[in-house]
């Protein structure tokens, strides 16, 4: 069920949300993360774009030990602009998709699989499992 604090309005484009609280998330970039979308299909949670990155929401406390080169799990703690309810276009943080009653988080394993794909399809490499990249 999607967090009611996720689709309230407001009279902002972006509210500040704390990462860790009631998901976790991954910042993957824009290159990469537009095919690893393409890859998870159905499969992706809610998803925020903006200038140079895609974020995408997995459960909270899954993202320990993330490891894959070039994307960075949100540590605890950290704040997210999350975008209003419905804001679909930028400038600025804004959703590709937008979460709903059953759409919101993404599996960690799925992500994960989908962006090594899509690291190895945009000419990258993965990183080897236990390399942090941070």
């Amino acid at each position: 069920m999607a967090d009611p604090e996720l689709l309230t309005t407001s009279k902002t484009e972006s509210e500040p949300k704390t990462v860790g609280a009631e998901w976790d998330a991954i910042q993957v970039p824009r290159s990469v993360g537009l095919v690893a979308l393409n890859i998870l299909g159905a499969r992706s949670g809610a998803v925020i774009e903006d200038e140079t990155a895609l974020y995408w929401l997995l459960p909270a406390g899954s993202t320990e030990g993330w490891s894959t080169r070039g994307t960075k799990a949100l540590p605890t703690g950290t704040t997210l602009d999350v975008p209003v309810a419905r804001c679909t276009t930028g400038p600025g943080p804004h959703w590709r998709i937008c979460p709903g009653e059953d759409r919101l988080l993404t599996s960690v394993d799925a992500l994960r699989a989908a962006v090594v794909d899509a690291s190895g399809l945009a000419g990258g490499q993965p990183s080897p499992s236990g390399t942090a990249a941070r």
